[in-house]
């Protein structure tokens, strides 16, 4: 067996290895890791986690660990061989740099079984029958008990709704904001706007020198500006550049922008270089273009619950969408999609731009345009509308899944710059920025149990069985 020095010592036979539970180690988390657990959710840090394990080798030779809480109450967990195999997380089996597998699993003996196995302070290590030493790290471990996945990656902040049917601070008298220089150069800035648009579905940007290469220099700190056939950073006045709606002085109404994408863009940001009156202009009369926010998720909460029926049609019919105005240029997702997109029976995409619509099933028409027209009123409920003006200094950045943005008419020329950052960049940034980095890592590696399903319930009890 591997000693505490790491060299071996005489074999123990298996009887007695089966029989003898190896010294029972405590776990305590890190106080930084406590604390971004505790940052993440008020419910991240329960009574009843997993407080000491131990470890067993079963009469078919597979690794069994069992956890034990505060309450003295007990879990176990029975680790395929070949699971544990493949994730080995030694230096060889894994390149530090890249964080990358460095082998070929399916080369591995079907048969590969574990002979020896030590605690240390970090990891279980294992011996094996095809004569590898392998690491796998307690905090992974740990995750596969019950609640064990939040309590060792943490979990992510919680979605903040706003609008109609939203107790609390209006939206309106404390919008989520930070300042440009503290964004742009210190982590916690960063962390700070990312956080807020995973909560909020929005930021503001404060205090940003009025140029489009300052705008573009903090997307690029967010992750890399996704291009299109609009290009990437964009910098524009209304003069029909493109051939798109937006880029005129028309009032626009709440939508979600390249719904045409098979995935839309993650986040959209807008910077307002400039508004220039017409010469005729009456100075006494606004120019306009008041910019327009609407949270689409708590739109869709609404009319889940409002309209149930309605709902449900809205999710479970596809429709087409495209960008067709340009020449030479023609674009539709690869299959059609609803007006919202659920994940486990939650919503987590809006997909609306009545513009960019395509022609509804006729044999779905009249259940489906009687449940857009009771989405369409929830939106434009006065309750859930943010208008504000967008002046030089002033960044918004949002997340385009869930945010719907819009803009009164407008007189004289306006110019815009901003940029789309693809939602899996963004994701990245607010997590590496508001986690510890194995944490991050070890989410994203690891099934959260809300997407595990075990093939049966035989299946599911072989891994949980005591002795």
């Amino acid at each position: 067996m591997l000693n505490r020095a790491g060299s071996l010592s005489r074999p123990v036979p298996l009887a007695a290895r089966c029989a003898r539970t190896h010294a029972v180690r405590g776990f305590k988390t890190s106080t930084a890791s406590l604390a971004a657990a505790r940052n993440a959710s008020p419910k991240a840090v329960k009574k009843d986690k997993v407080e000491k394990v131990s470890t067993t080798l079963t009469e078919q030779s597979q690794i069994r660990i069992k956890g034990e809480t505060a309450g003295d109450s007990a879990e176990y967990r029975t680790f395929p061989n070949l699971w544990l195999r493949d994730n080995c997380q030694c230096g060889s089996c894994v390149n530090p740099d890249t964080r990358q597998r460095n082998f070929d699993t399916f080369q591995l003996p079907k048969d590969v079984r574990p002979v020896k196995f030590l605690e240390t302070e970090k990891a279980l290590e294992i011996e094996w029958s095809d004569s590898h030493n392998s690491s796998h790290p307690w905090l992974w471990l740990r995750s596969l008990f019950k609640k064990g996945y939040i309590e060792e990656f943490g979990k992510d902040h919680p979605i903040r709704y706003w609008g109609q049917d939203v107790r609390g601070e209006s939206i309106k008298e404390m919008p989520p904001y930070v300042d440009y220089e503290h964004a742009l150069n210190d982590k916690e800035g960063m962390a700070r706007l990312t956080r807020n648009i995973w909560m909020r579905g929005f930021c503001f940007v404060e205090n940003s020198p009025h140029t489009p290469e300052a705008t573009e220099s903090l997307l690029k700190k967010i992750g890399p500006i996704q291009n299109t056939h609009y290009g990437g950073f964009y910098d524009f006045i209304p003069d029909l550049a493109m051939a798109d709606t937006a880029y005129t002085n028309l009032a626009l109404p709440a939508h979600t922008d390249t719904t045409y994408f098979t995935e839309p863009a993650g986040l959209q940001a807008f910077h307002c270089l400039s508004h220039e009156a017409p010469p005729d202009a009456d100075p006494s009369e606004p120019l306009g273009g008041e910019s327009l926010l609407v949270d689409g998720l708590n739109c869709a909460r609404i009319l889940q619950k409002k309209y149930p029926d309605a709902y449900d049609v809205l999710r479970a019919v596809k429709l087409p969408w495209h960008a067709s105005g340009n020449e030479g240029i023609a674009i539709a997702p690869r299959c059609a999609f609803p007006v919202i997109e659920e994940h486990g029976n939650t919503p987590f995409r809006i997909r609306w731009n009545n513009d960019d619509r395509g022609v509804v099933n006729v044999f779905q028409a009249e259940q489906w345009y009687d449940a857009a027209q009771k989405w369409v009123e929830i939106v434009r409920h006065e309750s859930n509308e943010f208008w504000f003006k967008l002046n030089p200094g002033r960044i918004l950045i949002f997340n385009n899944w869930r945010i719907m943005h819009g803009r009164s008419a407008f007189q004289g020329t306006r110019r815009i710059c901003g940029a789309y950052v693809p939602y899996d960049d963004f994701v990245s940034r607010y997590r590496t920025t508001n986690f510890e980095h194995e944490q991050v890592i070890g989410h994203n590696l690891h099934s959260s149990p809300s997407d595990t399903l075990a093939r049966s319930k035989t299946d599911y009890n072989r891994i949980i069985a005591g002795p």
